[in-house]
């Protein structure tokens, strides 16, 4: 499948324009940290710089909290940089998402990136939810996402990306695109993945071996006490997503569960995901209705 690491073939780099390198470029930067106040979940640190903002929407009584990150800058080019720092204290429960779907523009010489470090306390509760990046023609992006948790906290986390608009009928036929995962529980690594595309990507994805013409693609990781006993549950959903033509895999080890979705259909593929976070998470944030 698509998120199982395909990569580039030795020697095959994509080769970047150095024109844009003297250009202005965009950056940001959101610090984030939550703690408990009179039992509740609530803001104690929220920092905005440059191109990120962060929103906090009125949510339902014993809801999570929710913050809802924004690129003012209108999408990711190449040279643009932003970080997004959260720290989730002990017994919080929160949600952060992002705005829309994030767009990575063309690149006219170097690479774009977003890292994201997440940090979460003692039987604290947070889920990562950003919306899904949709990658252009000659896009150039590398994103990272770095969890720290103690042994008895939950995490949900979910990133997808689209190769390409489809319904203007746009592909991505080169690109880079380098996505990192690190999960640390209780200070010991427990998941690790690198998905790396670079060069000809059009033509890896219609490889029967890579993606099979998919354009689309997520994965998501439950860590939590309970996430090996809902895989029976979350896989009998997935059945129904391989009639609308989303090829799906979830498995459970080490106290997590891991699923990955395939599509030649991005709005297949977001209308499963949304059916399966909402079993795994409850009700989404008003965004993703959007």
């Amino acid at each position: 499948m698509l998120a199982d690491h395909a990569s580039a073939a030795a020697g095959d780099v994509f080769a970047w324009r150095s024109a844009g390198a003297t250009m202005q470029r965009a950056h940001g930067v959101g610090r984030l940290g939550f703690a408990l106040r009179d039992g509740r979940t609530a803001v104690m640190t929220c920092y905005q710089e440059a191109g990120l903002r962060i929103r906090m929407p009125r949510v339902e009584p014993g809801a999570p909290l929710e913050a809802v990150v924004i690129n003012t800058a209108g999408g990711i080019t190449g040279g643009d940089r932003f970080t997004l720092d959260i720290d989730a204290g002990e017994g919080t429960r929160a949600v952060v998402t992002s705005q829309a779907a994030e767009k990575v523009y063309r690149s006219s010489g170097a690479v774009g990136t977003f890292s994201t470090a997440i940090r979460v306390g003692q039987g604290a509760s947070m889920a990562w939810l950003p919306q899904e990046a949709i990658l252009f023609d000659g896009s150039a992006l590398d994103r990272s996402l770095d969890i720290t948790m103690a042994a008895d906290s939950t995490v949900l986390a979910v990133e997808s990306v689209v190769f390409g608009r489809l319904a203007r009928g746009e592909s991505v036929a080169t690109g880079r695109l380098f996505d990192r995962w690190r999960i640390r529980r209780g200070g010991r690594l427990v998941y690790a993945e690198g998905l790396r595309f670079d060069g000809a990507v059009a033509a890896r994805l219609d490889a029967k071996a890579c993606a099979a013409g998919a354009i689309a693609a997520a994965s998501l990781v439950l860590v939590a006490a309970d996430a090996e006993q809902r895989v029976d549950t979350v896989r009998e959903r997935t059945e129904a997503l391989c009639e609308r033509g989303v090829e799906a895999g979830v498995s459970g080890f080490d106290g997590m569960l891991s699923l990955r979705l395939l599509a030649r259909d991005p709005f297949a593929m977001r209308t499963g995901l949304v059916d399966i976070l909402e079993h795994l998470h409850g009700p989404l944030p008003r965004v993703w209705s959007c």
